[in-house]
């Protein structure tokens, strides 16, 4: 029999868990394995980086219009956070951290929903942007378009298969390592003490982890050359938008902190406030113009027509987008609630 070790309930405080008798599967050659491909995966974001300044130092110097340099900060930001996650999580994985393997397990299951969505959206959307794309062109030339449907429809499945790939079945292929009880067990056996990430319940943890991930993404929007955000009716733009931006990341991190806490008042706050930036889309989305959100977001003239002109992305994609995500999130934060306020009993 191997000793298996089993973690206490988030409110403890012991340095160490105690130890139950258990049998399970060494999974350490496949944390090392998986802990590699995340390493991986960190670096290719990072390799991006200096692509975009040499995509950038290429387009001025054929003649293209100079870049912002506010422009390249916001996604500067995105990807080389994900690269240093990446390279994180993958030394964690490696190191068989018990931390490593509730964080990658966290972030797995949230990439493999954003993609399963962005396919069914895709699936659904393809067939009106054909439309409207032919709509479109016998508007302005009289003429039907040119465009094949059958290579229409084999760029999309190229589209979906890839999509599929890397946002399905390597997020799916991450979940199921990582939720094993052998993998969770060989964690624990090489890394006995507490984690930080043992003391709070693991989908409470995914909820404070995806709301200070929130916070990365606003700072970053402090420094985009073009920030907006909708507030009850009306787009705030330039310097209003970026104090608001930065009020809203101290407010996550703040509510990121509670809740991994389980303080209950952090957890009614974190709904209070994902209701009102949910009102706060919708009727902005319902009462204005979407041409007028591409113009404020300093899209190209040229693209603008173009936008207008297929009618592509209209009121209706924004306010499905933003609705699009209310149950499920609204419903989870529901579900989540059972944890809170654990926190102030204490076991003798």
């Amino acid at each position: 029999m191997i000793e298996l070790p089993v973690s206490p309930p988030s409110y403890m405080n012991e340095s160490t868990a105690p130890v139950i008798t258990g049998e399970y599967k060494n999974r350490k050659t496949g944390l090392v394995i998986f802990g590699i491909l995340t390493l991986l995966g960190g670096l290719c974001c990072a390799l991006i980086i200096p692509l975009m300044f040499f995509a950038q130092a290429m387009a001025t110097k054929t003649g293209g219009a100079q870049p912002s340099p506010l422009g390249i900060v916001p996604v500067i930001g995105i990807y080389g956070g994900l690269a240093v996650v990446g390279i994180w999580l993958g030394i964690g994985s490696i190191l068989a951290r018990r931390w490593a393997r509730a964080i990658l397990l966290i972030t797995s299951w949230f990439t493999l929903i954003i993609g399963i969505v962005m396919i069914i959206f895709m699936v659904f959307f393809f067939p009106h942007l054909m439309e409207q794309i032919n709509s479109s062109v016998m508007l302005s030339t009289g003429k039907p378009s040119n465009l094949n449907p059958q290579m229409m429809w084999i760029i999309m499945g190229v589209m979906v298969v890839l999509l599929g790939f890397f946002f399905v079945v390597l997020p799916a292929a991450w979940v199921f390592f990582y939720r094993s009880r052998h993998v969770k067990a060989t964690c624990e056996a090489r890394n006995p003490a507490i984690s930080w990430t043992d003391r709070c319940p693991l989908p409470v943890l995914a909820v404070s982890l995806m709301t200070g991930f929130s916070v990365i993404s606003m700072l970053c929007m402090v420094f985009a050359t073009h920030p907006l955000i909708p507030f009850f009716g009306i787009f705030l733009i330039g310097l209003k938008a970026r104090i608001i931006y930065l009020l809203c990341a101290i407010l996550f991190g703040y509510l990121a902190w509670a809740v991994y806490r389980l303080d209950l008042t952090g957890w009614w706050l974190m709904l209070l406030v994902f209701c009102l930036f949910t009102l706060a889309k919708v009727i902005t989305y319902a009462r204005n113009d979407p041409m007028e959100i591409y113009r404020l977001m300093g899209l190209p003239t040229q693209s603008l027509a173009q936008i207008q002109m297929m009618n592509l992305f209209g009121k209706g994609w924004f306010l499905s987008i933003t609705l699009i995500w209310l149950v499920p999130v609204l419903g989870y934060l529901i579900y989540v609630k059972r944890f809170f306020g654990v926190a102030e009993t204490k076991q003798p």
